[in-house]
């Protein structure tokens, strides 16, 4: 019987998790990074144990040191989160030999569904229609060129081991396709694999649960076609305007996965979407961020089954869902230069109230928002009786949102939220937001100069009673001066964000020395040029990784690279040297 959970995680997720285990009347144990030492998540913890250390591997990732915390906690089981350890079935083994429940499917179904090749593998084999694509990853570019000729283009690439909207690469045209060339022959194209792209594609995912007397449930659909950069920014329940036959195709699918990996747990399928097409895309063998809207109209604890089911108990009888729900990602992100990851303190934070708002977070006022883990500072999640009074209530809680020190991209839910593609008849794709909806788009001038997001020019906003009724008066921000002389500081409109300090983003010059520097602290992913090769303007040097964003650094110049500065797994902070090159002109 479980009574003691190490929660191998942090942020919104290990809080939200700590409080179940605590409604069930078990202890929760913390581990932290030395970033985390003061967090939400340790202080709700029974017991809160330091991983030693500041980055991803020395913490997080650290399997080790994480086992020896739960064997000197006592802990009789580990629930993983999402993220890190969740999906690694080496992982699930290590738990389990160690004498630990491991709370999510086993390491034999994870080993089926936890790479995207094997996913698509056993999808065919149980029935289930991939997207049209490669079974293998792709040798070389002859058989990227093949694969065109098959089936034309649009195509995407997708890392085998991707994931959170990482290593997913679109080809439109012939020069994409050369220019993908470029960045990958002969270093790590053999990481990805291919399929057509489905262009209007909605992202349609299934939130189920089995156990291990033969019980299996679809809980509810999900509607994630809110994507920038294939990470998702909003997402439903359920999921809105499916035609019959590819709301019954999802269930039928996501049943015959689950039956034939022998699935015990909680888990997402994944589809892509078009009328009544429908493809496989994956399995996520855990927890999903969105799992919020899939409780908050089913009434269930989806952390409690999983910790049930882990437990060898029955699934309950699942609710039919009622009404709608909607989670919002607020992020540390800047809608003002391209959703670019910000680092800070959030000086101010004042979260909406009011009947159905839920707020999951693993942050307070005056907590830093550091680079080296991911961007999410909190989930919004919004529910109402119906689709439109959802909607509705989400714009309102955004205009009680006001967090101060860090961007987030308020502003820019917002404008989603109340364009009639998405509020009224659903003409949302996953490339929607990128395509159709920011090339039109005016969001609010970048907070990477001023750190203030600006109306037309800086004001403030004051309350006035006239005759016994409340007004506001608007006033530019220079004109009244405190008893110090100082101008008082700008506060920022209602729903908006403000933030200090610039925002780190753009490729990294050529500088008059020959040097690249970071653009922004990140971890050094892949470096695809050696010592004493020729590179020309627009050629990938270097791919760096922060708050899980992938940017490829450009050669902004012509040249040969002399040397090679940082390691793979590097963390690098901004302006950290990353190689040298010898321009032509100095060659």
């Amino acid at each position: 019987m479980i009574t003691r959970i190490l929660v191998a995680n942090r942020g919104e997720i290990a809080a939200r998790i700590i409080r179940t285990v605590h409604d069930l009347g078990l202890k929760a144990i913390a581990v932290y990074a030395d970033a985390d030492r003061d967090s939400p998540a340790v202080q709700l913890a029974d017991e809160a144990y330091s991983l030693g250390g500041g980055t991803v591997g020395e913490t997080y990732l650290n399997l080790g040191k994480i086992l020896e915390i739960a064997r000197r906690s006592n802990a009789d089981a580990l629930h993983p989160g999402y993220g890190f350890l969740s999906e690694i079935a080496d992982v699930a083994h290590a738990v389990t030999d160690a004498g630990l429940v491991w709370i999510g499917p086993s390491a034999n179904t994870i080993n089926q569904l936890g790479d995207k090749i094997s996913a698509r593998r056993t999808a065919l084999i149980a029935g289930v229609q991939p997207v049209p694509g490669t079974n293998d990853p792709v040798d070389s570019m002859a058989t990227l060129r093949s694969f065109i000729d098959t089936h034309g283009l649009p195509i995407v690439a997708k890392r085998s081991d991707g994931g959170g909207g990482r290593g997913i690469e679109i080809m439109r045209t012939p020069t994409d396709v050369e220019e993908f060339g470029v960045r990958h022959d002969g270093s790590d194209m053999d990481a990805f694999f291919l399929e057509k792209f489905v262009e209007n594609g909605r992202h349609v995912e299934t939130q189920c649960m089995a156990d291990a007397h033969g019980d299996f449930a679809v809980v509810t659909t999900r509607d994630c076609s809110v994507q920038r950069r294939n990470q998702k920014l909003i997402e439903e329940a359920p999921a809105p305007f499916l035609t019959e036959t590819a709301e019954r195709t999802v269930r039928d699918w996501s049943r015959k996965l689950f039956r034939y990996t022998e699935y015990q747990g909680l888990g997402t399928c994944e589809f892509l979407v078009k009328g009544d097409e429908v493809y496989f895309l994956e399995v996520n063998p855990r927890l999903q961020v969105e799992h919020t809207v899939s409780e908050e109209i089913t009434g269930l604890d989806l952390v409690t089954q999983q910790i049930r089911i882990a437990d060898g108990k029955q699934l309950p009888q699942v609710p039919e869902p009622r009404g709608h729900s909607v989670e919002l990602r607020i992020t540390s992100e800047d809608p003002g230069a391209d959703l670019t990851p910000t680092a800070g303190t959030i000086t101010t934070l004042n979260w909406p109230m009011g009947h159905g708002i839920r707020i999951e977070t693993g942050v307070r006022e005056g907590d830093s928002v550091t680079p080296d883990f991911d961007s999410m500072i909190a989930k919004l999640i919004v529910t109402g009786p119906d689709r439109p009074t959802t909607i509705k209530r989400c714009l309102r809680a955004l205009t009680e949102l006001t967090i101060e020190g860090v961007a987030t991209p308020a502003p820019l839910l917002e404008r989603i939220l109340a364009h009639p593609d998405f509020a009224e008849d659903f003409a949302v794709g996953t490339k929607w937001l990128e395509e159709e909806f920011l090339p039109q788009c005016e969001l609010p001038a970048p907070f990477a100069e001023s750190g203030v997001e600006i109306e037309e020019q800086e004001t403030l906003h004051l309350p006035i009673e006239i005759d016994g009724r409340r007004h506001t008066l608007t006033l530019p921000a220079g004109l009244l001066r405190t008893g110090g002389g100082e101008d008082k500081p700008q506060q920022p409109r209602r729903g908006s964000s403000k933030r200090n300090g610039a925002t780190a983003g753009g490729d990294g010059a050529v500088g008059a020395d020959g040097v690249v520097a970071s653009p922004m602290q990140a971890i050094v992913v892949r470096v695809p040029v050696e010592p004493g090769q020729r590179v020309v303007k627009g050629d990938v040097l270097i791919v760096i990784e922060a708050m899980k964003m992938e940017k490829y650094i450009h050669s902004t110049a012509t040249g040969v690279v002399e040397e090679i500065l940082v390691d793979v797994s590097q963390n690098v902070p901004a302006g950290t040297p990353l190689l040298k090159i010898a321009t032509e002109k100095e060659a």
